[in-house]
């Protein structure tokens, strides 16, 4: 076989194939019904923005928060994938995307942009969740029991809007046309927000978590920065403290909701299923996050230098089965499949862990209702879901990727979503 076409061989097949002209009609189809879905329930106030503040409330910032979600995942690929290119060559014709490589390429701001952008995701899935995602017994139209349970009590509905929309179709174009993507004031304040959100301390227990990680590594941690000064370690672990204090507050509120009934889970699940749910959703979210950092991470070693188990070296045949051990389809692939599980998680674990304490009922710790309407919001859970559940696992994966290649969950976890991917349920985000 010659290099031409062995190289065709793991082609990414046109969406124009009868084939896939199929899936995107389904998949468009089930896209459609989703959001009809999540419009009337919206207007009949069966979700819980919809119901606790208005309707259109709801709908605009829905509306709003799948905008920026979109902006946000598409300039994560446009900002990392502009890192090694020299700004000055687009200095005139993109001058926005040049601001923003000025903003986020200096020093270690784009380690930082990265923290932050990540605890945003996490925010505005929350949000959507509580905008669109139904309320415990909602029906609509009079729908057959199945179809209810699988769009409305499982989420369907919100994961394909979310998903599709949100995220891979920007993600897709930012791939493409990534000075075009962020060369607007829009990608400058999304750029700049998530920078805010670093610097704010919220998340900076990650550093720690990172610095334990590269110990027991026996490796440096990188930095492209000079030594910080003794007021400027004062400020940086003080931020790492208050972190802290926030993550263990914030797991303290959610386990005493749970085990009190007082969250948006389902009233069927028992308290202690709940809590064992909790962990089971973020330790799939997890792992999917740790894989993915190690897949890409291992695409750059030579195939004698990623690992030995039979499980690693299943998981390169798949993964690298391009030309020369290069990644192949199957790697774009699992990130499609990889991201339908982890929105799905995120969702999940948003109606775990969002408190549900009604006016006048008793609030959680005692707390004042203003407070209580603030545990409400969701951001503690989103907090936890952050450090524990996504930021803490891709710190693990990049600093011992061998490992996560290696074991059987992985090899799992990519046969499952390239299972996912191939069955057509997200084409319809190439459509779009």
């Amino acid at each position: 076989m010659t290099a031409t076409s062995h190289q065709d061989a793991h082609a990414e097949p046109s969406i124009f194939e009868p084939s896939n002209v199929i899936k995107s009609i389904f998949s468009v189809s089930l896209l459609s019904f989703s959001i009809a879905l999540i419009l009337g329930l919206i207007f009949t106030e069966q979700t819980v923005v919809s119901q606790k503040v208005h309707p259109a409330a709801a709908f605009i910032i829905l509306l709003i928060s799948v905008v920026w979600l979109a902006n946000i995942e598409g300039s994560q690929g446009a900002i990392v994938g502009l890192a090694p290119i020299h700004n000055e060559l687009y200095r005139e014709s993109h001058p926005w995307a040049y601001k923003i490589s000025l903003l986020c390429h200096k020093g270690d701001n784009l380690d930082r942009y990265l923290l932050g952008r990540q605890f945003s995701v996490v925010l505005i899935v929350f949000a959507i969740n509580n905008c669109g995602g139904p309320i415990a017994g909602a029906q609509l139209w009079n729908l057959p029991d199945v179809v209810a349970q699988i769009f409305l009590g499982a989420g369907l509905a919100m994961i394909f809007f979310t998903v599709m929309v949100g995220q891979l179709s920007a993600e897709v174009n930012a791939s493409l046309c990534m000075l075009d993507y962020i060369n607007d004031p829009f990608s400058y304040f999304t750029a700049f927000a998530s920078l805010a959100l670093e610097f704010s301390g919220i998340i900076h227990f990650s550093y720690a978590i990172r610095y334990i990680f590269c110990y027991f590594a026996g490796k440096e941690v990188e930095s492209k920065e000079p030594p910080r000064s003794p007021s400027q370690q004062l400020f940086f672990w003080g931020r790492v403290a208050f972190s802290f204090a926030c993550l263990v507050f914030a797991f303290i509120v959610t386990l005493i909701a749970l085990f009190e009934g007082k969250t948006t889970m389902w009233p069927v699940i028992p308290p202690g299923a709940g809590l064992v749910l909790f962990f089971v959703l973020m330790a799939v979210v997890g792992l999917f996050e740790s894989t993915q950092i190690a897949y890409f991470a291992v695409s750059k070693l030579r195939q004698n230098e990623r690992g030995t188990s039979i499980w690693a070296k299943k998981t390169c045949e798949i993964l690298y089965a391009g030309k020369d051990g290069q990644p192949g389809v199957n790697l774009p692939g699992f990130m499609i499949g990889r991201q339908l599980f982890v929105v799905s998680c995120m969702f999940f674990v948003a109606r775990v862990t969002s408190c549900d304490v009604k006016p006048g009922e008793e609030t959680i710790l005692g707390v004042s209702e203003g407070v209580q309407a603030f545990f409400n919001t969701g951001l503690l859970g989103a907090l936890i879901t952050t450090i524990v559940g996504s930021i803490a696992w891709r710190l693990a994966a990049a600093t011992f990727p061998i490992f996560f290649l290696s074991i059987l969950p992985s090899y799992i976890g990519l046969r499952v979503c390239l299972a996912l991917n191939a069955c057509g349920l997200l084409n319809g985000a190439w459509v779009l």
